[in-house]
């Protein structure tokens, strides 16, 4: 059954892959190319409560997570934010960084917080075609 925040950032439409204990989903909002969110899917609100099992199962989410983002985009380095002030469930915020606009499907993703922490307040006008592609080329990439 999927928490308020899976529900948030758009699961079931923006699951790009669901593991036994995390889901790897299209960050709505688009801060930077390619940004996801990597939620336990356990109702818990802190970190040290999602379990053994999850723990384990993180090297994977997080290692198929950057092979897929190089793969497709080649970011520079990779943030992951776990921030919860909102959105209460144990999850992190994915944003490949970049030191240029990057461009896709014809529009410019810019990263406006390089070199410095990134500004989760800027969103690429991605649009719904642009994210569905965006989501297709995710989904064709990951492995499994």
């Amino acid at each position: 059954m999927a928490h308020g925040t899976m529900r948030t950032f758009g699961y079931p439409n923006t699951l790009v892959r669901e593991y036994d204990h995390w889901t790897a989903q299209l960050r709505p909002k688009q801060a930077t190319l390619g940004a996801l969110a990597m939620i336990c899917k356990s109702e818990v609100t802190a970190f040290s409560d999602i379990g053994a099992e999850a723990f384990a199962e993180m090297p994977r989410v997080i290692g198929d997570i950057e092979t897929v983002l190089s793969q497709l985009f080649g970011y520079e380095k990779i943030n992951y934010l776990m921030l919860m002030m909102v959105d209460p469930e144990v999850h992190f915020h994915v944003l490949p960084r970049y030191a240029a606009t990057q461009t896709f499907q014809g529009v410019s993703f810019a990263d406006p917080g390089w070199p410095g922490p990134p500004d989760l307040t800027h969103a690429a006008e991605a649009g719904e075609v642009v994210q569905a592609r965006l989501l297709e080329r995710l989904r064709a990439t990951w492995p499994g």
